[in-house]
């Protein structure tokens, strides 16, 4: 099974214990972060219905806070002294995707235990 996420304006395709670079996300390490989904496959079918992928989870833990490497940005016209230099480094979260989950187990546990008790 893997799936489709959205984070930092980026696309990735994860599936259990992956780890995979992305934009920086708030958290401390350890800390669980959900990510939105936006296509999900578990081998036998294709998810692509947002009222479906609602239900969806993709659940992974903060490994690392980092930066990445230097980019460095030149500027230069030519025959005019023109020449910039300057520096960049992205700030970067590592994730290891701990679960892909189809459907919301949690609200189907509720829902039956709520109903029991009705019926007794």
């Amino acid at each position: 099974m893997y799936a489709i996420v959205t984070t930092g304006g980026k696309q990735y395709k994860v599936a259990t214990d992956d780890v995979l670079n992305v934009e920086k996300i708030e958290g401390e390490v350890g800390d669980k972060v959900e990510l939105p989904v936006i296509f999900l496959n578990d081998g036998k079918k294709i998810i692509t219905d947002p009222a479906k992928l609602a239900k969806a989870k993709v659940t992974a833990e903060i490994v690392e806070q980092f930066k990445g490497k230097k980019q460095l940005v030149f500027k230069f016209h030519k025959r005019k002294r023109y020449r910039r230099l300057q520096g960049h480094r992205q700030q970067l979260t590592r994730l290891k995707i701990t679960k892909v989950q189809a459907t919301s187990r949690a609200t189907k546990k509720t829902t039956a235990e709520a109903e029991a008790p009705a019926a007794e």
